[in-house]
């Protein structure tokens, strides 16, 4: 059986120490085997377990997700939110939704909010560059903007762009036509309310 085990120090010279004094103490008194290759003594912000790091608040120890978590969130919502991966509306949602909510049940114990704002800005983004591609002819773009509130000289003009999705998906025309509260309401999950929930 293995097992991971943490020790917090004050300093490096006494990080060493304690390692020395620990692994002598497995070896020679419970005769067990300590991989030394994986035995080291580090800063607390760099370490990880099970997704989580460690960082010191006010002389309190505290748990963050690690980087490396972060990296394979952003990645599966950029699967999730892809352009070309085939999804509906409803079967994104709710994928979406089942991700988001796993995720965070997991990772609640972190402190992690900022870190979450930032990234729900970059995920909405995602969010319009999929609708934006999905209004795939220039009548459903000039339709669908003139529904949700564009002038019509603005929604043809706009429907009529050559612009790459990513692009369109920062400018302002998207922005006021699929804002917040448009996604809200059409039932697309964020990171912020699914937070909310987890942590309320």
């Amino acid at each position: 059986m293995r097992t991971t085990v943490f020790i917090f120090c004050k300093s490096k010279r006494a990080a060493e120490r304690t390692r020395d004094s620990i692994i002598r103490f497995i070896e020679s008194v419970l005769y067990l085997r300590v991989n030394r290759e994986k035995t080291h003594e580090r800063y607390v912000g760099e370490m990880k377990f099970l997704g989580y790091s460690f960082y010191i608040k006010s002389v309190e120890c505290r748990l963050s997700v690690h980087s490396t978590s972060y990296e394979k969130l952003k990645s599966r919502l950029r699967e999730l939110t892809g352009r070309s991966n085939g999804m509906g509306y409803e079967r994104r949602k709710t994928a979406l939704r089942l991700f988001l909510m796993g995720w965070l049940e997991y990772f609640k114990l972190a402190d992690m909010k900022s870190k979450l704002q930032v990234l729900d800005e970059w995920y909405r983004r995602r969010l319009r560059m999929c609708i934006w591609k999905n209004w795939k002819k220039v009548k459903t773009r000039f339709k669908n903007l003139m529904r949700c509130g564009i002038d019509k000289s603005k929604a043809w003009e706009w429907a009529n762009t050559r612009k790459g999705y990513w692009c369109i998906s920062n400018s302002w025309i998207l922005g006021r036509a699929l804002n917040t509260d448009i996604l809200r309401q059409a039932n697309y999950p964020f990171l912020m309310d699914c937070y909310r929930k987890v942590v309320s």
